[in-house]
C-alpha cells in the first residue's frame, strides 16, 4: 500500500485549502460599481463553469499561484452557470467576447488584459497594481 500512496500522493496528511479573497458576482449593478472602483484599484473577474472540467483545473492552478491580497485588488467570482445574464453582460459592458472560463482585468473602467483557459494562469496581475 505504500507504493501507491507514494505514486498518487495518498500520505494521509490533510493538505490545507488555500482561500482567496473572492468576491461573489451576483448581481447586475456590481458591474457598475467595479467600473467605479477600477478608477482607484485593479478590479479582477473570475468566470467560472462548475461543471467544466478545464475550468475547475485552471481554477485550482490560479488559486494555487496566486500570491496577491485584498489590498492589491478585488477579486470577483462569477459563477457562470447560475449567473449567465451578468456573464452577458460583463461582454457588453466591457467589450470582450465571452469565454469559460475568463479571466478580465479591469482599471479605469476598461478591460486591460483577459485571457481564457490556460493562459489565464500566465496573467501577470502585479503587473496591474
Amino acid at each position: 500500500m505504500g507504493l501507491f500512496n507514494n505514486i498518487f500522493g495518498s500520505s494521509g496528511e490533510a493538505k490545507e485549502e488555500k482561500v482567496l479573497p473572492w468576491i461573489p458576482l451576483n448581481e447586475l449593478q456590481q458591474l457598475n460599481h467595479i467600473e467605479n472602483k477600477s478608477a482607484t484599484k485593479t478590479q479582477v473577474i473570475f468566470k467560472h463553469s462548475t461543471r467544466c472540467g478545464i475550468s475547475s483545473m485552471v481554477m485550482r492552478q490560479f488559486v494555487d499561484g496566486f500570491q496577491l491580497t485584498e489590498k492589491d485588488l478585488d477579486l470577483y467570482y462569477l459563477d457562470l452557470l447560475n449567473y449567465r445574464d451578468i456573464s452577458n453582460e460583463i461582454a457588453t459592458k466591457f467589450q470582450v467576447m465571452h469565454e469559460s472560463p475568463q479571466l478580465l482585468v479591469i482599471k479605469n473602467g476598461v478591460v486591460v488584459a483577459h485571457d481564457s483557459h490556460g493562459a489565464i494562469n500566465e496573467i501577470d496581475l502585479s503587473r496591474f497594481i
